[in-house]
């Protein structure tokens, strides 16, 4: 009897790291006397522009005020740059693969 079961479909996805800078905004969840953060986030996506147009719409939703967003790419491009990412690292963007997610793995809160 033949195999009838639909090929598995690839997914186009991949994992970009990305820092994104947030300033301040009324019901953000920072410590009060912080004037902003920097959050590492691992975000899925086809390419880096949807991967940062969702983590930005994210963050707005969670009544953040993201202010600048940086690339660093994916897991193969950090690699060949010489990047070494940890094994808690890649369980993150794993996770975030897998779940077709954002996945905010540090927060950095700004003080003048």
């Amino acid at each position: 009897m033949p195999d009838t079961t639909p090929p598995k479909k690839i997914s186009r996805q991949q994992v970009y790291t990305l820092l994104i800078e947030i300033g301040r905004k009324k019901g953000d969840g920072l410590p009060d006397t912080a004037t902003g953060a920097a959050l590492m986030c691992f975000a899925s996506g086809i390419d880096e522009a949807e991967a940062v147009r969702e983590t930005v719409a994210i963050l707005k939703q969670a009544d953040t005020a993201p202010l600048d967003v940086t690339g660093y790419g994916t897991l193969e491009e950090r690699e060949a740059d010489g990047d070494e990412i940890d094994p808690e690292e890649r369980a993150l963007m794993k996770r975030a693969l897998d779940e077709n997610s954002v996945i905010i793995a540090q927060m950095t809160p700004f003080y003048d």
